[in-house]
């Protein structure tokens, strides 16, 4: 099955094969081609021999079935339609040009069903950074991924003063909290680090092999870091919100390592471990008078000091 498979995939392409370039290509005789041809007619798919350009090939009239879709796989995929129509979340075009083939391929019921559920499902206001001209960059990535190549590129970050040239080995492309991410190591270093997709000004695949370490685990690369980057110093954080902010807050998972008791008064103690400070204290910031620090002390500083920093601002 698995050589039927591939002789399928071969008469499929864009090359012209005969009998005798399939069977090298496979590795079997060409009696076993035929062979192998002959099951594909019996299994309904009309391959021919095109005198012509003298290949084997497929009528181009024919479409190959789909595997029927229950309702709920249906369902699915119109989900995966309308998440991935969001700007940010809509790279290669996102799920809409498969879910319309497999519209076409599938029976009434479901293909009524899939065109409801897209339209009546939206996807608004995710506060997504604008990566609509990242999309090559992007895609880049993926490619050099899969294909398990270098890439390199000019890299704009805001703590230098000009782009810097870099020459990387991709590990993983990553969708952290709002923005598309890069983690990879440089040619030169021996660890890898995180790369935002939107400061590439120029980005391409080389040809050279990248090495990616077998044993790498995403999870234990951030850690417990907040969001993106990951501190060099873990702390065990303890915040009190107020009631009226205590319903809300505990609506959302904010970190995996977050944990929650109800108190006396209707507030709520929120406690997590994690690495480094800088980006839970400007989270805080947004909750702004409905919480208190209890521990570290050294996040208690940090959100005063930006605090004050803001007061003065204002104070003209």
């Amino acid at each position: 099955m698995g050589r039927i498979l591939k002789v399928l995939r071969l008469i499929q392409s864009r090359g012209r094969w005969n009998h005798q370039a399939i069977a090298d290509e496979v590795g079997c005789t060409v009696r076993t081609v035929y062979r192998d041809l002959k099951a594909l007619e019996y299994a309904g798919v009309p391959c021919y021999f095109d005198n012509v350009y003298q290949c084997c090939t497929i009528r181009p009239y024919y479409q190959f079935p789909v595997v029927g879709l229950t309702e709920e796989e249906a369902l699915g995929q119109a989900m995966a339609t309308a998440v991935t129509k969001t700007p940010g979340l809509n790279v290669a075009g996102g799920a809409a040009p498969t879910t319309r083939k497999l519209a076409v391929a599938s029976g009434e019921t479901i293909r009524q069903l899939m065109a409801d559920a897209e339209r009546l499902t939206s996807v608004l206001d995710l506060k997504l950074a604008d990566h609509s001209h990242h999309q090559e960059a992007i895609k880049t990535v993926q490619w050099a991924l899969i294909q398990r190549k270098q890439i390199t590129g000019q890299y704009q970050s805001p703590y230098e003063s000009g782009p810097v040239a870099l020459k990387l080995h991709p590990y993983r492309l990553c969708l952290i909290k709002s923005a598309w991410y890069l983690i990879a190591r440089p040619t030169d270093a021996e660890h890898p680090q995180t790369y935002r997709i939107a400061r590439f000004k120029t980005l391409r695949m080389l040809d050279f092999p990248a090495r990616v370490p077998g044993e790498f685990d995403l999870r234990e690369y951030f850690g417990n870091a907040w969001g993106v980057y990951r501190g060099s110093q873990s702390y065990d954080v303890e915040i009190w919100f107020a009631p009226e902010a205590a319903k809300v807050v505990t609506e959302t998972v904010w970190h995996h390592t977050q944990k929650s008791k109800s108190q006396p008064n209707g507030g709520v103690l929120l406690t997590f471990r994690v690495d480094g400070l800088e980006e839970i204290a400007g989270w805080l910031l947004s909750w702004t008078g409905r919480f208190k620090i209890i521990k570290p002390v050294e996040l208690r500083d940090a959100v005063m000091k930006r605090l004050r920093q803001t007061l003065e601002m204002h104070r003209d």
